[in-house]
């Protein structure tokens, strides 16, 4: 009986073994271990970001899933032509220049160029923003300027350097072909060609640029695969110690909101009093549009004169603060425009290590690239 017993003990402290066996518990759970846990919950249960008092943000929000009715929508008459126009070097006046100059389908929509470059090539001061997800934006241009696409519309074509066209001319030049006399009345019911019928179908078209669902957005649905132990740290470090999720949060990475941060080079080669251009508010100078960082990583150079190319150097800029711009409080009293830099900039002591890992979660957030496919033929007839 006694040997019974000690057999049995000896069973069941063996199958006890077999079953701790086949569950797996880490030794030494790693920080990306315990990060991939958090990021795995739905998002409602992620750690919340890291945001001053008084700032309004949206929480992150992926893409929906490809339209399956997009080609029907690209084939509705002011959407042909508006891609017929948005194409088209009639815009301008040398009949050289059309947006897609600028914004070009073969780089996201931007030109990959520090500022862009226009009639008689002559340089602007601003870099071409993307139109990817355009009609998401409350604000156009920069400094804020319009509030429409089809207010929009209106400056670069009139603009001396960039398509250097007389708007109140443009209706007559197009309203000479046929074949454009179809497309407006297909898309409005008559043959009159009006200026505001043009902004209508550009902007009708530009609404149709969207970017493609990335692998963050496939994260966000619950395929947690899709990001590495480098990329979720990127993404953890983006909403907690970089202080991102300050001005770049919700579906788009964007507050739509205007901040200065220290590159108005006030009083220097490169000034551009951003905002209060439009504004005329001495608390506006320097400010500017936050962009998207939806396909970030496609759309460089970045900033508002387009001055970086590489990144890493961007975030090494946030990195430092930027508060070295700031006047003091005699510099400001003896100077009211003096640009003061956001305080929601602060010096933030990432290390390299850190660094490299947002850089790989803005990576995440870059698409695949879409490239439209050009007009085979515009309307000449």
């Amino acid at each position: 009986m006694k040997g019974f017993v000690v057999l049995s003990i000896i069973i069941l402290v063996c199958l006890s073994q077999l079953s701790f066996r086949n569950i797996h518990y880490p030794a030494n759970p790693t920080p990306a271990d315990s990060l991939r846990s958090l990021y795995q919950r739905p998002l409602a249960q992620w750690p919340k970001p890291f945001i001053d008092a008084g700032v309004k943000w949206q929480e992150f929000k992926s893409l929906p899933q490809t339209d399956t009715s997009y080609f029907s929508v690209m084939k509705r008459p002011e959407i042909v032509l508006g891609k017929m126009l948005f194409f088209d070097p009639m815009l301008s006046g040398s009949n050289q220049i059309s947006c897609s100059s600028c914004h070009n389908p073969q780089t996201s929509w931007a030109d990959k160029l520090s500022v862009s470059v226009g009639h008689d090539h002559q340089v602007g001061s601003r870099n071409t923003p993307s139109l990817l997800n355009v009609r998401a934006r409350k604000t156009f241009f920069w400094d804020g300027r319009a509030t429409t696409l089809e207010e929009q519309v209106k400056s670069p074509i009139e603009a001396h350097n960039e398509m250097a066209m007389n708007s109140n001319e443009l209706p007559a030049k197009f309203s000479k072909i046929k074949a454009y006399r179809e497309l407006f009345r297909n898309a409005y019911g008559t043959d009159e060609i009006t200026f505001d019928h043009i902004s209508k179908a550009l902007a009708s078209f530009q609404r149709t640029l969207q970017s493609r669902r990335s692998r963050f957005d496939k994260f966000i649905d619950g395929d947690h695969n899709s990001l590495s132990d480098q990329e979720i740290e990127g993404l953890h470090l983006f909403r907690t110690k970089a202080r991102c999720m300050n001005c770049h949060n919700g579906q788009f990475l964007t507050d739509e909101d205007f901040h200065n941060i220290g590159l108005t080079y006030y009083k220097r080669k490169y000034e551009d009093l951003g905002r209060y251009t439009v504004t005329k508010n001495p608390g506006d100078v320097g400010k500017f549009r936050t962009p998207s960082l939806r396909d970030v990583l496609n759309t460089n150079p970045w900033m508002h004169n387009g001055l970086f190319d590489n990144i890493t150097g961007v975030i090494n800029m946030y990195n430092s603060g930027m508060q070295m711009n700031s006047p003091t409080p005699e510099e400001k009293k003896a100077d009211p425009m003096h640009p003061v830099t956001d305080p929601l900039l602060k010096k933030l002591n990432l290390s390299k290590t850190e660094i490299q890992s947002i850089v790989a979660f803005l990576g995440s957030v870059t698409a695949t690239q879409y490239k439209m496919q050009r007009p085979e033929k515009l309307p000449r007839d």
